[in-house]
């Protein structure tokens, strides 16, 4: 499947849509919905090896962008229920110091040793469950449970080795900088 070809991209909207919006109330929220699958079998694609197993990754993939969402809104239904203009905006400064910590994290997760990195990136990055991620490499749910318990402890040394991180209360990153001797990459903590 040519991942840059329109048509085949049409053709999973016009597939996922429906299943979607059965399962999610709202036109806006079933398209950030189907968005979010998207990216996540864009960036997922490369890693799936058997092409015939696409419809039911697919759904697998759909089902978990379902399941995040209920979360998220579960974790804050008040502001579910409430228009956007009563939101309280967030602190630019914490979401811009979060976004280039963020954006600094697909260079620690590409050094951890593949087996960790494989782990980290289908369960915490692409969004699958552990068990999702352990049929689709075949593992067993414990193997995959002990990988994704290791590479989560080696991306944290690494992080912490590199940075000194604040967090608030919400566990929330507030502040990033730069530890005098860590292995800093180009755009972490805003150096």
């Amino acid at each position: 499947m040519n991942a840059c070809a329109p048509a085949p991209w049409e053709a999973l909207t016009a597939r996922l849509r429906p299943f979607i919006a059965r399962r999610v109330s709202g036109e806006a929220d079933v398209d950030d919905v189907l968005q979010e699958v998207l990216l996540r079998m864009h960036r997922g694609l490369p890693a799936l090896g058997d092409t015939e197993r696409l419809p039911a990754w697919m759904y697998a993939v759909a089902r978990s962008a379902i399941a995040d969402h209920g979360r998220a809104r579960a974790r804050h239904p008040l502001a579910a229920a409430a228009p956007a203009e009563a939101v309280a905006p967030a602190d630019e400064d914490d979401d811009v110091v979060a976004a280039e910590l963020a954006r600094s994290l697909s260079y620690f997760v590409a050094l951890l040793p593949s087996p960790y990195r494989e782990a980290v990136t289908l369960t915490e990055l692409e969004g699958l469950t552990q068990k999702q991620a352990a049929e689709m490499l075949g593992l067993s749910l414990s193997g995959m449970k002990s990988r994704v318990q290791r590479g989560r402890a080696k991306l944290r040394a690494m992080l912490e080795a590199c940075c000194a991180i604040a967090l608030d209360a919400r566990g929330r990153v507030v502040a990033c900088e730069p530890r005098p001797l860590g292995d800093v990459p180009e755009d972490c903590c805003g150096s």
